[in-house]
């Protein structure tokens, strides 16, 4: 049966102030307060409030035959719990429907994946964490920032024990193949690949409202129609894109909202389902391994990451935040962490970019891209003066890999001893439940014995 995977993306730029040379070793505080609240009020009024009611709606609606998957970033989750808790109380609405999944992610929204492993590690497990602790359930299925994938990067996520992995069906990667199947890792058989169809998932998020697209206007029935005419076996139909895309790139006038009420129906009448990731990943087989040797996104039409390092400024930026990257990692000063998640963040490099965008986007405070480096690079600055200072320059790497070994060391054996702890619980579990249900069996027995001594008496 064909079935469509929906999928949002949640994530909230953090709006860096401006931050001269002469701030750097007094001022520590990098960020607009002002412009981080305005813009996430306006993005959960225009869009998230609606968007996800809408969503809570479909799933009750259609009994809960319409399912839905969301990632959401750990800093829009800050920034969302500060500034927009009406955002927080209808994901838990829609958590609770059942028929919503919660997927991981960095929870930067950064590039670790392209530069340091262990980092990469450390903050996705930071945002399962957070969502385990939001809403009860460790996900089980990673979509990467802006869904940038390899062959290298599926291999680290398969090795964090994830079943299934979100990435683009570019063109320069399948061929003539179909985006329309689930696929693995040709690193990691076990981890299963989910790609998404990027003309029908831009149809929603990027045309919809445009009136001079040929497809204008577009309908349900339309789009579901379209959905239908594909061949028979090509059965997953991946629709990915970032739930601002509701309200804020399309909307809410362009009736965007009632497009999407009206797809379950639609959907139903052709007998197409809707499943979320982790369903499709159990249920399906692996048609074929997915050969990415050097890593894709959806963003752009090169689908690479051009957009983020395709310049010199980009790569000099990159390369000298993750120079510090061990040591932040073994530091625990909160606040360097914080700042740490909230630099790595994709857009801070998207600012830097020199090409021409078929999107366009803001550049927010900047006037240029070289005023988007140079501001960055000021705030850098004053983070590593931070960093130095905890473990100054004249400790050797030689010495850091040895502690960065000696911890990572403590980090398994701590994770052993929890293993087999978890295990002695359950054993003790089960023999409780033994000794219970053995009590249990002998009383009836006990009180049929003294019935038949009284009786004897008698």
């Amino acid at each position: 049966m064909r079935t469509i995977c929906l999928y949002f993306e949640i994530h909230q730029i953090i709006h860096l102030k401006r931050y001269r040379f002469f701030d750097i070793g007094t001022n520590h505080y990098y960020y607009d307060d002002y412009a981080n609240e305005i813009s996430i009020n306006e993005v959960a009024e225009r869009s998230y409030i609606p968007a996800l009611n809408t969503l809570i709606g479909m799933v009750k609606d259609s009994g809960g035959a319409f399912k839905v998957a969301l990632s959401i970033s750990g800093v829009a989750l800050e920034q969302l719990e500060i500034h927009a808790p009406a955002v927080i109380d209808l994901l838990h609405q829609l958590n609770d429907t059942g028929c919503c999944e919660f997927l991981a992610e960095p929870y930067s929204h950064g590039l670790s994946s392209l530069a340091n492993e262990e980092c990469f590690k450390e903050d996705v497990l930071l945002q399962c964490a957070k969502m385990k602790e939001m809403f009860g359930k460790k996900p089980t299925v990673f979509r990467n920032s802006s869904l940038i994938y390899s062959d290298e990067i599926g291999a680290m996520v398969a090795s964090m024990g994830f079943k299934g992995m979100l990435t683009e069906g570019a063109k320069h990667v399948l061929g003539w193949k179909s985006p329309h199947y689930v696929y693995h890792c040709n690193m990691a058989p076990n981890l299963k690949l989910l790609l998404r169809d990027f003309k029908l998932s831009d149809d929603i998020s990027l045309r919809f409202s445009n009136s001079e697209w040929n497809e204008f206007p577009l309908f349900a029935d339309k789009y579901i129609g379209w959905i239908d005419s594909l061949p028979q076996e090509e059965q997953v139909i991946n629709i990915f894109m970032e739930l601002l895309a509701l309200g804020m790139a399309q909307p809410l006038s362009s009736n965007i909202l009632e497009f999407l009420k009206a797809l379950p129906r639609c959907a139903q009448e052709k007998g197409i389902t809707f499943s979320t990731p982790t369903e499709i990943v159990t249920k399906l087989n692996s048609v074929s391994q997915l050969d990415v040797p050097y890593p894709m996104s959806w963003v752009d039409e090169e689908r690479d990451t051009s957009c983020w390092l395709g310049n010199v400024m980009q790569r000099e930026a990159f390369n000298k935040l993750y120079s510090v990257a061990d040591r932040v990692r073994i530091c625990d000063d909160r606040r360097i962490k914080q700042d740490w998640s909230y630099l790595q963040a994709s857009n801070n490099f998207r600012f830097m970019t020199t090409k021409n965008s078929v999107v366009g986007f803001n550049r927010g405070i900047y006037e240029s891209p070289y005023d988007a480096f140079t501001n960055y690079m000021n705030i850098l600055g004053d983070f590593i003066k931070r960093v130095d200072s905890l473990y100054p320059v004249d400790i050797d790497n030689e010495e850091l890999n040895a502690l960065l070994t000696t911890i990572r060391n403590q980090g398994n054996e701590i994770e052993k001893l929890n293993k087999e702890l978890e295990k002695a619980q359950n054993k003790l579990e089960k023999l409780q439940e033994k000794a219970e249900k053995e009590k249990t069996a002998k009383k009836p027995a006990t009180r049929t014995r003294k019935a038949a001594a009284e009786k004897t008496a008698e």
